[in-house]
């Protein structure tokens, strides 16, 4: 078994922290051993989160679980949909729908028509909304994708036993976020599926725990998908990792019914198919490469909108994208680990490899020293 002072933060068996938008695949991590993070930004509703959370409550067996939001720590202006829509340029919308159309995307059927509401899981006043219903749960962790939440969210998580993580892709933003008042600090490089920095977690995750690894634990997040990499993550110094991509082709990683294309694209990529870009939300996110991304690098193509603003002018695009049933198409984050994720395995599996793989390697490292 490996345990680091992470495990015994958590109430965890091995320090493995697994980030997921599946409650599914959050409960088997947590089962598993590690801690299962439900990524909550797709929750535009916080009756289903609360839903959900019910349910994560029921199925972890008792153990330990987190959830993510995504909350800029300065609270900024923002509309409702129709408001910020305004604020999107004709020729934006224009090359959005000629490109789908280049594209063979079909439109959505009728009863699949957008509500107006696919941005509002990117608004701060929504996230804080998912920061009360989780709150009335039993999350050990909270973690935020843009840096320290608010202050007053800090306040109110250790108010209520909470640890409270940011993630970080420089060193001087880990000490702004120790000195906020975080508990964990994920050094999140630049391999990373998702919104990510420019450095790579070789050389990021040791600046970190050299800043701040004296007062808090630290966890490496990006490229990892082996028990050799976890293993090197301790050896940078790190408590543990942080995994978003590796459990996308899970067994338990169901979402809606797009499912066949998503994992064909998933299972036949490799590590060099991913681009970092804008185009998701506004801010830099690795992606899966693809013929839509490539769109995007035409010389004929806008620069992207800022957050929330080109979200919502592709939120409906993804939905066309997803459901189009198109391999080559489909809008999905995804880090370089993408090149290791060539098969479907339940979580329980993956798990146990990368405990053993681990251990093994540390003992391997031993009898070198």
């Amino acid at each position: 078994m490996v345990r680091t002072p992470l495990c015994e933060l958590l109430g965890i068996e091995h320090p493995i922290v697994g980030f997921t938008p599946s409650e599914h695949v959050a409960a088997a991590i947590s089962r598993a051993g590690g801690l299962g993070v439900l990524g909550c930004v797709r929750f535009n509703d916080p009756a289903e989160l609360d839903e959900t959370l019910t349910w994560l409550d029921a199925n972890t067996d008792g153990k330990p679980y987190g959830v993510d939001i995504v909350m800029p720590n300065r609270v900024p202006t923002e509309g409702t949909p129709a408001d910020l829509g305004k604020l999107i340029p004709d020729g934006h919308r224009d090359f959005v729908e000629s490109t789908l159309t280049k594209l063979g995307v079909p439109p959505l059927p009728a009863e699949g028509a957008p509500d107006g509401e696919g941005v509002l899981g990117w608004l701060h006043s929504v996230a804080r909304s998912h920061v009360e219903v989780a709150l009335t749960h039993s999350p050990k962790l909270i973690a935020n994708a843009l840096g320290p939440p608010p202050p007053d969210v800090i306040e109110q998580a250790h108010a209520h036993g909470l640890t409270v993580a940011a993630l970080a892709g420089r060193a001087a933003h880990a000490r702004a976020q120790v000195a906020s008042g975080v508990d964990i600090v994920v050094a999140q490089g630049y391999e990373a599926g998702g919104h990510t920095g420019e450095i790579a977690s070789m050389v990021l995750v040791p600046e970190i725990v050299d800043e701040v690894g004296g007062a808090v634990p630290v966890l490496a997040a990006g490229g990892i998908g082996s028990g050799r990499q976890v293993a090197a993550a301790l050896a940078l110094g790190a408590a543990g990792v942080w995994m978003g991509s590796y459990w996308l082709t899970t067994e338990e990683y169901v979402i809606g019914t797009t499912m066949p294309a998503l994992r064909e694209a998933l299972l036949a990529a490799g590590s060099s198919d991913t681009v970092r870009s804008r185009i998701y939300s506004g801010k830099p996110a690795r992606l899966l490469r693809n013929r839509w991304t490539g769109a995007w690098e035409e010389s004929d193509a806008p620069a992207p909108l800022p957050m929330p603003l080109q979200n919502l002018l592709v939120s409906e695009a993804h939905r066309r994208l997803m459901e189009s049933g198109d391999p080559t198409v489909v809008p999905m984050p995804v880090g370089q680990i993408v090149g290791r994720m060539n098969e479907v395995r339940p979580v329980a599996d993956v798990m146990a490899g990368l405990v053993a793989e681990t251990r093994e390697t540390l003992d391997r490292l031993a009898k070198l020293a």
